[in-house]
C-alpha cells in the first residue's frame, strides 16, 4: 500500500487543492493525515486562501480514501461537518516489521513517547518542520506542515511505500528527505 502523510492543513484551500493533486499524482492508495485540518489555530496566521468549507467539501469528496488523527485544532464541530472519523488520538499502522504510532504530536512526541517497542516509529505533525531522527530506541518523523511550514521549512508531505519514508515539497512535489526502514 502506497500512504499519503500529511499535517496541518490548517483551513487552506489553495494547500488542499495541492494535495489532493499531488495524492492523485503521487496514485497513492490511501491518505493519512496527522491532524488540525480546517482551524487556523490562535498562534498562526490566516494560510493562504483559508476557506474551511472548500476544504471540507475537498476532503469529503475523498472521505474513503483518508485515515485520520486529531490534532490539537481538531474538535467535536469538526467532526460535524467532515465524513470521515477524524477524532482518534492516534491509530497504529504496521510497517514490515515495525509498528509506526501515528498521532498528531501535541500530547505524546519525541519528548513524551507513547507505549512502543525498540526499533518502532513515532510519526508526528503539528511542529510544522519536516523532522527526521534515529533515537537508540525508537525513529521518530515528522511529515512537517502542507499550508503553514515553520523555521524556513517547505510546505510537505510524505509518501510511505515499501518501507520507504520520502519527504517532498508539496509545490512541485519533488523529494528533499528519504529514509528506508529496515
Amino acid at each position: 500500500m502506497k500512504l499519503l502523510i500529511a499535517s496541518d492543513i490548517h483551513g487552506s484551500a489553495y494547500y488542499c487543492d495541492l494535495l489532493i493533486k499531488a495524492f492523485e499524482k503521487e496514485k497513492a492508495d490511501r491518505i493519512l493525515l496527522l491532524g488540525d485540518i480546517l482551524y487556523h489555530g490562535p498562534r498562526n496566521d490566516l494560510p493562504e486562501e483559508y476557506a474551511p468549507k472548500k476544504v471540507i467539501e475537498m476532503l469529503n469528496g475523498i472521505k474513503d480514501r483518508i485515515f485520520c488523527v486529531r490534532g490539537n485544532c481538531d474538535t467535536e464541530v469538526d467532526q460535524m461537518v467532515l465524513n470521515f472519523p477524524i477524532l482518534a488520538d492516534y491509530c497504529v499502522i504496521p510497517v514490515k516489521n515495525k509498528i509506526m504510532y501515528c498521532t498528531h504530536g501535541h500530547k505524546y512526541n519525541e519528548n513524551n513517547l507513547p507505549p512502543m517497542s525498540k526499533g518502532d516509529i513515532l510519526l508526528n505533525g503539528h511542529t510544522h518542520i519536516p523532522k527526521l531522527s534515529i533515537h537508540e530506541k525508537f525513529i521518530y518523523m515528522n511529515s512537517g506542515s502542507v499550508s503553514i511550514p515553520k523555521e524556513n521549512s517547505r510546505h510537505s508531505y510524505m509518501i510511505l511505500e515499501d518501507g520507504v519514508f520520502t519527504w517532498k515539497n508539496i509545490v512541485d512535489m519533488i523529494g528533499f528527505n528519504k529514509y528506508l526502514l529496515k
